[in-house]
């Protein structure tokens, strides 16, 4: 049976007031793996993540970055291809718990996530802070696996699920907006799932 051959309706609203499940999407128990190109291979102790551009500079270790506060979150997963997972608790480093601890300078308005491989993507700044967005490790209790972005990756709830960059390495913080690898490859800036925001 393929993928999408049960369609399974979800009745209610998620935890920031939305239908659950967003228009021509569909629930599914599986986790697709969708990545452009290879799975890189990256350890815990050749993880670093760094920040640049219109802030401080600043950069982490595995170990270091571990250390910052800690979140769980139970949210929805929706991919752009209409698929969605439902209730998976995802725990790490909210962005705005990192934002804390960084000096930005005041003409920041975007933020560009770089990936491990080359990846990037692009979100407002405000939207990061506003929309729970989440540098994760961990999904239901166990360490997020290469395929989907470990050692780490950024979870957007409010997104199609692109604008989270699996392997995350850095955040370029940018007075003007950059669109990213898939935005400019035809794919909407914006990626509201609940406005079917999937291309331009």
């Amino acid at each position: 049976m393929g993928l999408f051959d049960k369609k399974i309706p979800v009745e209610g609203v998620n935890y920031f007031g939305k239908p659950k499940l967003p228009p021509g999407q569909y629930k599914t128990e599986k986790f697709p793996v969708l990545t452009y190109g290879d799975v890189p291979a990256i350890s815990t102790k050749d993880w670093k993540f760094e920040v640049w551009g219109l802030v401080e500079p600043k950069a982490w270790t595995w170990d270091e970055f571990m250390k910052l506060p800690q979140t769980k979150l139970q949210a929805d997963f929706h991919c752009v291809t209409h698929w969605s997972r439902f209730g998976d608790v995802w725990e790490g480093v909210m962005f705005r718990d990192l934002l804390k601890l960084l000096s930005i300078q005041r003409d920041a308005k975007y933020v560009i996530q770089h990936a491990f491989g080359g990846y990037t993507t692009n979100l407002p700044l405000q939207w990061m802070v506003d929309e729970d967005v989440m540098f994760v490790h961990t999904v239901n209790g166990r360490p997020l696996e290469a395929e989907h972005g470990g050692p780490m990756r950024v979870f957007t709830p409010r997104r199609y699920a692109w604008k989270g960059a699996k392997w995350i390495r850095g955040m370029e913080f940018m007075q003007k907006d950059k669109p990213g690898f898939w935005e400019v490859n035809g794919y909407s800036n914006s990626a509201d799932p609940w406005k079917e925001e999937r291309f331009w």
